[in-house]
């Protein structure tokens, strides 16, 4: 068992409540949940791989890819797409390669679509990072994307 496991199951009881906490954790120190930390955590609470996987498949919050260098996000709320917001979202996929949820081959981009950031004035928003930009044209994303 690598040894950033090992620390961190010194905090939890093997029982299957502690199944969600423990995905959490690990995702939290290794940035996703990998196969070889889905078949630790299950022989740690002495339950299947396959129940494991299931959990954490359930939940929205757990990645089962490394993320990338930068997160990038595009909002797709009400007032970003009344502005364009799918075109600014298409054309980052297109630039990048890569649909929401996924990452750049080359781990650069992480890319997610997301409800609203409440920056409904600078519509359409793209975020990088914690950079917001506001006022998203398709020409931009180009030009912004260059910067990473």
């Amino acid at each position: 068992m690598p040894h950033e496991l090992a620390e961190i199951f010194k905090s939890y009881q093997a029982e299957k409540g502690a199944v969600i906490p423990l995905l959490q954790k690990v995702q939290e120190n290794l940035g996703y949940l990998s196969k070889e930390a889905i078949s630790e955590i299950a022989k740690f609470s002495g339950i299947s791989e396959s129940e494991v996987f299931g959990v954490a498949s359930f939940y929205a919050q757990f990645r089962f890819t490394p993320r990338g260098e930068h997160s990038l996000k595009v909002c797709l709320g009400t007032a970003c797409h009344v502005r364009g917001g799918s075109n600014i979202l298409e054309t980052v996929e297109r630039e990048l390669g890569v649909q929401p949820g996924g990452t750049t081959s080359d781990y650069k981009f992480s890319l997610e679509r997301v409800a609203c950031f409440g920056c409904c004035a600078l519509a359409p928003v793209m975020v990088v990072d914690k950079d917001v930009h506001g006022r998203m044209t398709t020409t931009k994303v180009k030009d912004i994307l260059g910067k990473y």
